[in-house]
């Protein structure tokens, strides 16, 4: 049955809250005058301003004759009578927030703004007084430390150097984004990913923004066979006879293809789909990219691209933390960056603002030449749970399949005991080098001729002079 929260029980409120400070400060958070009936509101107006201005609540009788409204003192109130305020003010919030938010709704659904009911909706249910205290961080430390590690994060990539450099791999609830210029294979990086994490029996959805659903399963059918695509259309028997082998093995795959300019909202409506639907275990979601989504949250230029992307890769990393999932997405570099072999922040498109949300950063840094020479070369740019920054990672990359693999050891592990292979970086600067022809004795032997045919001549004009 439904509450009637009158004007009776309002004023109770008001009233015990004036009888207990304690019990003010813990409804701080949910307190607004606005929820009150207009005949109390400047009551609760006047509590809400002099405690914020004078650090503590008003007398009855300062409300009285501030305001004119008469309220009474509250005597002999146990613990009991407070725990009933706190659950029952809770409730009171609630329900007033959310008829405030349907009232809002409908005038917006008049005027054509859908994304912005939901939002406002989903706040006024979530309304409640902060009951989690946290961790008690000196109780179990152990049990602390393997909740951590054991629910549900630090999933392998499948690229051994990049699990190092990040502690183990990804985890849940995390915004990963690669970075990369036009080209420099974006969405492949994120398919192969996404790949060996379906060869982990995962599963998972990969949203794609810009390719059509068939190209990105025909570069997975290329990636998973170890066939080029030419190879595929020759032999699309074969192709279908592993692809189905691989199905019994690994998780479940969805592949859907939105427009450009959608948002959070269409995300997440199609994952619900997807799970009522098929009944799918989404371990992982694939968006590719960032930079064609549109904000929920917020009415935003498409031209004003550093408060854009700041609200889309917030909306992002909310949904990863909503949904509890692997979250990776792609974002385009500047032209700053096409003449460079080192990235930093400076080089991400639109700014700072999706690098200060996101968990992981990484700039693909490859060629034409790398490609068709199997290399390529990741870059981490961010981590906020490892000391990665600064460090790059070389991959192998095989131009017929468009498969990825780890080569080996990274660049910037010599000093862990491996051997260091050449880095990208290194194999394209500048050298010099003496050819091996020639040999070092007659180098020597030339050049002290040389020398000593100079020293004569010298000597034999000193002393004609």
């Amino acid at each position: 049955m439904l509450k009637d929260y009158g004007l009776d029980i309002q004023r109770l409120f008001l009233e015990m809250m004036l009888q207990d400070a304690s019990s003010y400060v813990r409804v701080q958070n949910i307190y607004n005058p606005e929820n009150f009936d207009r005949s109390l509101r400047p009551a609760a107006e006047f509590i809400k301003k002099h405690s914020a201005d004078h650090k503590t609540l008003p007398t009855v009788e300062q409300i009285s004759a501030s305001t004119g409204i008469k309220l009474a003192h509250t005597p002999d109130l146990n613990e009991g009578h407070f725990e009933w305020f706190m659950q029952e003010f809770e409730s009171f919030t609630r329900r007033q927030e959310l008829e405030r938010a349907i009232l809002k709704s409908a005038d917006l659904l008049e005027k054509g703004e859908y994304d912005p009911v939901e939002k406002l909706i989903k706040d006024a249910v979530q309304i409640s007084l902060t009951k989690d205290m946290g961790i008690d961080y000196f109780e179990d430390p152990a049990a602390r430390i393997n909740r951590y590690f054991n629910s549900g994060g630090q999933v392998s990539t499948g690229w051994p150097q990049m699990d190092r450099l990040l502690y183990g791999g990804f985890s849940r609830g995390e915004l990963n984004i690669f970075a990369g210029g036009s080209g420099s294979g974006k969405s492949l990086v994120m398919m192969n990913i996404a790949l060996n994490w379906l060869q982990q029996g995962l599963s998972g959805v990969y949203v794609s923004l810009e390719l059509s659903e068939d190209l990105c399963a025909l570069r997975t059918d290329a990636m998973l066979t170890n066939m080029g695509t030419k190879e595929i259309r020759k032999d699309i028997d074969t192709t279908e006879l592993k692809v189905k082998m691989m199905a019994k093995k690994s998780g479940q795959y969805r592949v859907k293809a939105l427009p450009a300019q959608s948002n959070i909202n269409d995300i997440r409506s199609y994952i619900k789909e997807v799970q009522i639907q098929t009944g799918l275990r989404v371990d992982f979601v694939m968006v590719d990219y960032l930079d064609l989504l549109m904000p929920v949250s917020a009415k935003v230029s498409p031209n004003d691209l550093f408060v854009k992307d700041k609200y889309v890769s917030e909306e992002l990393r909310n949904l990863a933390k909503e949904l509890n999932v692997l979250f990776v997405t792609a974002s385009q570099l500047n032209r700053s960056a096409v003449e460079e072999v080192e990235f930093d922040h400076s080089h991400i498109s639109g700014g700072i603002s999706k690098i200060n949300t996101a968990d992981n950063v990484f700039g693909i840094f490859t060629s034409r030449a790398m490609k068709e020479r199997g290399r390529y070369q990741i870059q981490c740019m961010k981590s906020r749970s490892s000391t990665g920054v600064g460090q790059k990672i070389d991959l192998e990359y095989n131009i017929e399949t468009m498969r990825i693999t780890d080569s080996g050891e990274s660049a910037d592990e010599s000093s862990s005991g491996f051997v260091k292979k050449p880095s990208i970086y290194d194999s394209i600067k500048t050298q010099s080098r003496i050819s091996e022809s020639i040999k070092t004795d007659e180098v020597e032997k030339i050049t002290a001729d040389v020398n000593s045919a100079k020293l004569k001549q010298l000597l034999g004009k000193i002393k004609q002079s």
